[in-house]
């Protein structure tokens, strides 16, 4: 598919303005200057109740001015508006379906089956690309079949405000499987947004853990590294990560866990590390298993930094929010 200009596309909201609104992306020609098609891109976005964001994920997509896309939307049963959003932009979508699901990961790798591109990335219905992603991409890089390409990824709040630019830094599993040391603790994480990945290899390894829920998308890198493939970093602004309390990844603590769970099956796939390596991985990761509940209490606000007795805290915590829900005015400080 072509990607439609923004004169094709239905007028935004009052008041929506910029990208993807009212600006668009630069359009390249139908073909690449050999006189070949461009490569296919396949784009697949799951939704479920993100009304308020969604149509601006359809928009980034569609408006990548680039002129062989596939774009695939599975919502998961969505009766919050999501329908009536979809429905506004489905003559430019390749299938969109609404209907419930195995979850996000199911949602995901229906949508990645379904695709013929030579490269996918999936865009959740909270998140964006940025203007002129792909065709950035793709007129400054050759796109290989054993290539993770990672660009940047721009961090906004629930109203749009930028926050942050993050880039990845992992170059290799033992990297990407030393969670404490190298993924949170030198903030070397690899966001989902800023990834395009070459799809048959992703879909000859399973494509997403349905029953991951919570760090599918860190498992597919480490099956793609298992694979052979290989990372290159971009620099070029691809995706934007929008952060807001109800977005899955604030659930931090089940996060984390399930990151552990994934590295160590990844670890035990890992026959090209060393066992001494492989050693010393696993003892890390035990480590930080063992570490971590009183590491996230201690992150839950100032009086469990303290080291007050957890029962204290809870009451203190349950005494404020007691106050605040009567509404007698005495909502207590923040910790």
């Amino acid at each position: 598919m072509r990607c439609p200009s923004i004169r094709e596309l239905p007028g935004p909201p009052a008041g929506r303005t910029g990208w993807p609104w009212t600006e668009g992306s630069e359009s390249l020609p139908s073909e690449m200057p050999n006189g070949g098609a461009w490569p296919c891109i396949t784009v697949v976005t799951p939704s479920f109740r993100q009304a308020a964001f969604l149509e601006a994920t359809l928009r980034s997509i569609l408006l990548q001015g680039y002129p062989n896309l596939e774009y695939f939307v599975l919502d998961g049963g969505s009766r919050d508006g999501s329908v009536e959003i979809i429905k506004k932009y489905e003559r430019w979508l390749t299938y969109w379906v609404s209907e419930r699901d195995g979850g996000q990961s199911a949602a995901i790798n229906r949508g990645l089956r379904m695709g013929t591109g030579s490269h996918a990335t999936f865009i959740n219905s909270d998140d964006m690309l940025c203007q002129n992603a792909l065709n950035t991409h793709v007129t400054t890089y050759d796109l290989a079949d054993d290539v993770i390409d990672i660009g940047d990824c721009i961090n906004i709040d629930g109203d749009g405000t930028f926050l942050f630019t993050h880039r990845g830094r992992i170059e290799t599993l033992e990297q990407l499987l030393r969670v404490r040391s190298v993924w949170q603790a030198e903030q070397r994480y690899i966001s989902q947004q800023e990834v395009l990945f070459p799809l048959p290899l992703a879909l000859s390894v399973g494509a997403l853990n349905e029953s991951n829920h919570y760090s599918m998308d860190y498992e597919l890198w480490g099956r793609l590294l298992l694979a052979g493939a290989t990372v290159r970093y971009t620099g070029i602004p691809f995706g934007v990560f929008r952060r807001h309390d109800a977005q899955k990844t604030q659930q931090i603590y089940a996060q984390t866990l399930s990151t552990l769970d994934a590295a160590e099956a990844l670890l035990e796939m890992a026959s090209g590390l060393d066992p001494q390596t492989k050693q010393e991985i696993a003892a890390e990761l035990r480590r930080y298993r063992d570490e971590y509940p009183r590491l996230y209490w201690r992150s839950t606000g100032r009086l469990a930094r303290l080291g007050l007795p957890r029962s204290m805290v809870n009451a203190v915590r349950y005494l404020r929010r007691a106050g605040m829900n009567i509404g007698s005015g005495v909502s207590g400080s923040a910790e």
